[in-house]
């Protein structure tokens, strides 16, 4: 893996999006509650504040809990909740050491039906199935992983450009169109709401 993405719209949190498995899932992770950049600016804060260059399931799975809410709740925090962030993201690294040896990439790697990787998706702490169907369309749109019937199983997320996620984010033009979506979704979600009380 190694592609440049434009997520975080930081050109360093960016490159080790692009290159690390591991970093690439935990933005996913982040993604909620908080901007989009903000999310996938994570990993690279994670990484620097342990002093490493990339991201490292045991290392991370490995790590005092406390400590490790402390690391993410240094200001800037890492996420508007790091408490349970934290918790989260060494969740998923003690999923993937036990059942991937530790390597984010096995979760995708070799599979060639995209039912079979939505449901490990959907089998990572963390990742409901909308994140899952999300992250499966960036795999296939962006990190060129496109195993027979990607675009099906990601449901909407897959078709092409259609602006509803990360998964179509390329640039600061397109981040535009995947946020007013967002908005015209909330929206209506808000509206539906509304009109259910009366």
């Amino acid at each position: 893996m190694d592609v440049t993405l434009h997520l975080a719209q930081d050109p360093e949190a960016d490159e080790l999006l692009g290159r690390s498995p591991l970093a690439a899932l935990v933005g996913m992770l982040l993604d909620q509650q908080v901007p989009m950049e903000w999310a996938f600016k994570g990993p690279r804060t994670i990484a620097d504040r342990l002093g490493a260059s990339d991201l490292d399931a045991h290392d991370i799975a490995a790590q005092d809990p406390e400590a490790f809410v402390a690391l993410l709740s240094e200001k800037p925090a890492v996420h508007r909740y790091p408490g349970s962030m934290a918790k989260r993201i060494q969740q998923l690294c003690h999923y993937l050491v036990e059942h991937y040896d530790g390597e984010a990439e096995l979760v995708w790697k070799g599979v060639d039906d995209g039912r079979e990787l939505l449901r490990r998706l959907e089998e990572l702490p963390g990742f409901g199935k909308q994140k899952a169907q999300i992250f499966l369309a960036l795999l296939g749109k962006q990190l060129g992983v496109r195993p027979r019937g990607w675009r099906e199983a990601a449901g909407a997320y897959g078709e092409p450009e259609s602006f509803r996620s990360v998964a179509d984010i390329t640039g600061p033009e397109s981040l535009t169109k995947v946020r007013a979506h967002k908005q015209e979704m909330k929206a209506a979600a808000k509206a539906a709401k509304a009109g259910g009380k009366s």
